[in-house]
């Protein structure tokens, strides 16, 4: 038997190829997406790992809202460096820049940190390849020079020798005018990410009081640990101790790791959902080709069986053949896969602020190959294997197919049971009713998957019948023939949807939630916004507190409020709110007032949104103690509430009460309202607020519109690597509507030739295998519409509570979605038809 595979494999290299693309799909997509989600969380841990090192103890101050460690503490250490065993010490000062490109404006970052710190010269550095300075360049030695690094260069059209314009922190001081003299290697950066160093006396002077450095780094000489040096300085520290947060070098990393433990475990449960996704997809593209395969081998195994084979040995054949070619489609689809997810990391490295780094092909993705590869496509053959084998051989050699003609109704009735439990769960969980309302939508939505794999070939019939009657009346006896093809298999049908099916539920979910998020911002911005021009930093960076003044010298300006941030302690827990200083907040917003007789700010007092006062209980009349980062404490009455206002959330004091609790120094604006006076030439107003705002740098002046488009654009950043992924799955299933296609024509061969023996020309040939396609794929399209609307409705109710406005159902995308839909139906057809037309009809008609 062993033989008759591998002659039958050799005899039917047409057959062969396209059961190998299938499991190279499979192998593919599974393989790209655990590549890709293991590369991008190798590049964040060698971001931490490649921090501190060289690092045995490092002090920090513990309470991160003071001005740092003491010069004293410094002094103190260093005088003491052979009692506790310390090697050397390192201060370092760092703070936030913003760094003009070659044409003088601000390198976008897209999202990722633009820090300036100190330049550690190599004799001084704990660590011997911490400064990593590129031959041709050096490091900075005065006030007018720094060293960047060559990622941020590149991008901003900078080289050894460039003058540039670094604005520092919120830009309270001028720019400054400095020389790039270097250029650093960070191999282990996010994408954006920009590192101009300083010398230390200038780093000092940018970034503290002069009176405190910002972290104190030190290494321990020979036969002392880190964990020994710790409990020296601790000690040497006395009862000041408790003022500084002293950690080892292994401690500050895992720290670091921490501090983005969320997003990492967020963003790896979506990439490794979009993997599990990839394994479901590419399952059923392999065991919808073998069950063709072997449906239409029916006569040859009966032929076996008649000679003597039994149903073991017609088993085993077909399991050694699906051995080979898996062994063989699990490499090529592992080469593949690599190949894809080092573009799909190029592209995500390009659009968004994600670390790069090499790729990690691990263990787990070689698995996932092999898993896909032989394991998936051994199952995936042996079942309708058996399924054959148990056919007598008289009745096979009678058959002109077996597959597909078992009853559907079990299978529909348990998918309607299925789907109607999901249905109710992913209400519930959308009314945010029960334990986890976001975990209850997901249990109702793999049901709702599962439900539509059991119903969907009962389904297929009448939905495909009544389209094909609809699309296929146009092209008379060729619409009806392409109907009945498309419903007389519908198992075939729904396998062969189910790919994109799969893929346009996720593209529905993920538009609907994205859509939703812009709708929230927009509404917020329309209803609770009145300003003419909103004032914002680049790359989301704060602006100096300067830029309202400048803006209320401009002609044409009626009133200017400026957004401060506070952070503070109420009760012993961490609030985050706004001061709105300047003019009347009622000017530039809508301050819809639930209780209380004014919208007018009090000075020293605050207002609170509905929100607020629901979730923590306050209310207008309390008198809440504020602690500030100096330990000041503040009393600051609420004088009222207003409506929930997204542009307000959660509340506002007043200047007086915010000049108390932030000192100086660290205050920052965030935004910057601007309502011209009534008749002002709009334009001339935009004119004058760039003139006046053009030596900051760091701000851009937008209207309403631009103000939604910038907060929208942030969000498609975010969604960038899931579209990205998307894109992968939709391309897959592309393909596997290909490949079944390609089977169905061989399957099909003569009943193609005995429609050209009797009058069929190739063109209609053609026509009928587009319109079956486009039939099919449509009915994935909607099915996967309809679930993926449904569901992400639901998710988006659920995120209600966290200030999430009503669902936005993305409509133009549906409707783009559906006729790309019928588009890619004739493109997956193309070779399948031209194929088709070629059969010959006596040829045809001859094959056995």
């Amino acid at each position: 038997m062993r033989r008759v595979s591998l002659r039958n494999l050799r005899a039917h290299k047409l057959r062969l190829f396209l059961t190998l693309f299938s499991i190279v799909l499979g192998t593919t997509f599974v393989v790209g997406s655990i590549v890709f989600t293991s590369s991008i969380s190798k590049a964040f841990n060698d971001i931490f790992d490649s921090a501190a090192q060289g690092v045995a103890v490092e002090v920090t101050p513990a309470d991160r809202q003071s001005p740092g460690v003491p010069v004293e503490v410094v002094d103190q250490l260093r005088a003491q460096r052979e009692q506790l065993g310390i090697d050397k010490i390192v201060v370092n000062n760092s703070g936030l820049v913003t760094v003009a490109d070659s044409a003088g404006k601000a390198i976008q970052t897209g999202g990722a940190p633009s820090i300036g710190s100190t330049w550690i010269p190599p004799q001084e550095a704990l660590d011997p390849d911490e400064s990593r300075i590129i031959p041709g360049g050096r490091g900075p030695e005065n006030a007018g020079e720094i060293a960047l690094n060559k990622s941020a260069a590149d991008s901003a059209g900078l080289d050894v020798g460039s003058k540039t314009k670094v604005v520092i922190g919120q830009g309270n001081a001028a720019p400054l005018e400095v020389t790039v003299v270097g250029l650093i290697d960070l191999p282990t950066s996010t994408g954006g990410y920009v590192n101009a160093q300083f010398d230390a006396a200038t780093a000092s002077r940018l970034f503290t009081d002069g009176k405190h450095v910002g972290t104190v780094d030190m290494s321990a000489v020979e036969g002392v640990t880190p964990d020994e040096l710790k409990e020296r300085v601790i000690g040497a520290l006395g009862p000041a101790a408790d003022l500084y947060d002293v950690r080892t070098g292994d401690e500050v990393r895992a720290d670091q790791k921490e501090q983005v433990n969320e997003f990492l475990q967020i963003f790896q449960y979506i990439l490794l959902a979009f993997a599990a996704i990839g394994l479901v997809v590419g399952t059923f593209i392999i065991y919808n080709t073998f069950s063709m395969i072997v449906a239409q081998r029916n006569r040859e195994f009966a032929l076996l069986r008649a000679v003597g084979a039994s149903r073991q040995q017609v088993s085993r054949s077909v399991l050694f053949e699906a051995l080979i070619v898996g062994i063989i489609g699990g490499v090529l689809g592992l080469g593949i896969g690599i190949g894809l997810a080092a573009a799909l990391k190029a592209f995500t490295a390009a659009t968004s602020g994600l670390p790069q780094g090499d790729l990690d092909v691990g263990v787990g993705a070689i698995l996932a190959g092999i898993l896909v590869g032989v394991v998936v496509t051994m199952i995936s053959a042996w079942v309708p294997a058996v399924r054959a084998a148990r056919v007598p051989p008289v009745e096979a050699m009678r058959a002109s197919a077996a597959e597909g003609s078992a009853s559907l109704r079990y299978r529909t009735i348990a998918g309607a049971v299925i789907g109607i439990a999901s249905i109710v769960a992913i209400v519930v969980g959308a009314t945010g009713e029960g334990k986890g309302p976001a975990i209850t939508v997901g249990l109702g939505a793999a049901g709702a998957v599962l439900a539509a794999v059991l119903v969907g070939p009962a389904a297929s019939r009448p939905f495909v019948g009544a389209l094909g009657r609809i699309i296929g009346a146009p092209f008379g006896a060729i619409g009806r023939l392409a109907r009945t093809n498309a419903v007389r298999n519908p198992r075939r049908s729904a396998a062969t949807a189910f790919a994109l099916t799969l893929g346009l539920m996720l593209v529905a979910i993920i538009g609907t939630l994205g859509q939703s998020f812009k709708g929230t911002v927009d509404d917020a911005i329309d209803a609770g916004i009145t300003a003419d021009y909103i004032l914002t930093g680049t790359n989301q960076q704060p602006i100096p507190p300067a830029v309202s003044a400048a803006a209320q010298g401009v002609p044409g300006v009626g009133e200017v409020v400026s957004f401060g941030v506070v952070q503070a302690k109420v009760e012993d827990k961490a609030e985050q709110g706004f001061a709105a200083l300047g003019g009347r907040l009622d000017d530039v917003t809508i301050m819809d007032m639930e209780d209380g007789a004014s919208s007018n700010l009090p000075a020293d007092g605050m207002l609170i949104s509905h929100r607020t006062a629901t979730t923590k209980g306050w209310e207008r009349g309390q008198v809440l103690t504020f602690t500030s980062a100096t330990g000041a404490e503040v009393q600051v009455p609420i004088a009222g509430v207003y409506a929930d206002n997204e542009a307000l959330q959660p509340w506002v004091i007043g200047a007086a009460a915010y000049d108390r609790l932030v000192p100086p120094a660290a205050r920052f604006d965030v935004t910057v309202f601007v309502k011209g006076e009534p008749g002002a030439d709009l334009d001339a107003l935009r004119t004058g607020l760039e003139d006046a705002t053009a030596a900051f740098l760091t701000v851009q002046v937008q209207d309403r519109e631009q103000f939604k488009g910038q907060i929208s654009s942030q969000i498609d950043q975010m969604l960038g690597v899931l579209y990205a992924m998307l894109g992968l799955a939709l391309l897959i299933a592309v393909l596997g509507i290909i490949n079944t296609l390609a089977l169905s024509v061989v399957e099909r061969k003569r009943e193609i030739g005995m429609l050209r023996a009797i009058g069929m020309v190739r063109g209609q040939v053609r026509r009928s295998i587009y319109l079956e396609s486009v039939l099919i794929s449509i009915f994935g399209a909607v099915v996967g519409v309809v679930l993926g609307t449904l569901i992400g409705v639901a998710l988006v109710r659920t995120l209600a509570e966290w200030g999430l406005g009503a669902p936005v159902i993305p409509w133009t995308l549906i409707v783009i979605t559906l006729v790309a839909s019928a588009v890619v139906g004739v493109l997956a057809a193309l070779w399948p038809a031209v194929r088709a037309a070629r059969t010959g009809p006596l040829e045809a008609i001859a094959d056995l």
